[in-house]
């Protein structure tokens, strides 16, 4: 690592916090609207180890609202234009990029780590992350509801996940997780808008972003509070 590129960071977190997050081991599950952005937030502010998940390449459609979707990148994986960009900003980061679609496997292995982060669409994908992820005493998991069908970026919010308000996402998992009655193991945070969704499914990079941004914060700021307490 270059310390220069991290300076004004470790100004403000402190040595411990950023030595923390130079050797936690991130797994982010989709790098679209929202997921992409947390990538960038967490590699310009230490992040170290990462390893991104997503089975989709590039389309034009990605353009309006995803970091790595330009028209160079159209066609491309979307995890390895995302790498591409990421190493340049910090060459010495490890960066794992899988082309694949998440479908439940156990998170161990390439899969292990200190911190799991969903910003997948799918919702039997979504699910079955939220009940892996739960399980582990191990992983600090945190979860983006959706972005889709927003425009106000101030109507953002952080709450557990059984007092998300205005999402139809969060409403409909919960639905398909009091059906099964095979609840969470553990409570966790999810990034959320509780303004009332407009009816149709567009997105834009001013509330995917923010919503990025804050999965990425809440990944900085529990290192920060648990290396200061």
């Amino acid at each position: 690592m270059t310390p220069s590129i991290f300076q004004r960071a470790e100004t403000l977190l402190g040595t411990n916090v950023m030595q923390r997050l130079s050797s936690v081991h991130v797994v982010l599950m989709g790098v679209g609207g929202v997921g992409s952005w947390c990538a960038e937030g967490l590699i310009r502010t230490g992040l170290q180890h990462l390893t991104i998940i997503d089975c989709d390449n590039v389309e034009t459609s990605n353009i309006n609202r995803q970091l790595m979707a330009t028209s160079a990148t159209i066609g491309q994986s979307k995890v390895e234009a995302l790498r591409k960009h990421l190493l340049e900003i910090n060459p010495e980061a490890e960066i794992t990029a899988l082309h694949r679609r998440y479908s439940g496997e156990p998170l161990e292995g390439e899969l292990k780590a200190d911190y799991v982060i969903d910003a997948i669409d799918s919702l039997d994908c979504k699910l079955a992350l939220i009940m892996q992820a739960t399980s582990s005493s191990d992983i600090t998991f945190f979860s983006s509801m959706g972005a889709a069908m927003k425009t106000d970026p101030t109507r953002i919010k952080v709450s557990e996940f059984w007092k998300v308000q205005g999402c139809p996402l969060a409403r409909a998992l919960r639905n398909r997780i009091k059906k099964s009655k095979d609840f969470p193991k553990k409570k966790f945070q999810c990034v959320f808008s509780d303004e009332e969704p407009i009816g149709n499914m567009g997105s834009i990079v001013q509330v995917t972003a923010v919503f990025g941004f804050t999965l990425c914060s809440l990944v900085i700021n529990d290192i920060k509070n648990k290396v200061q307490a």
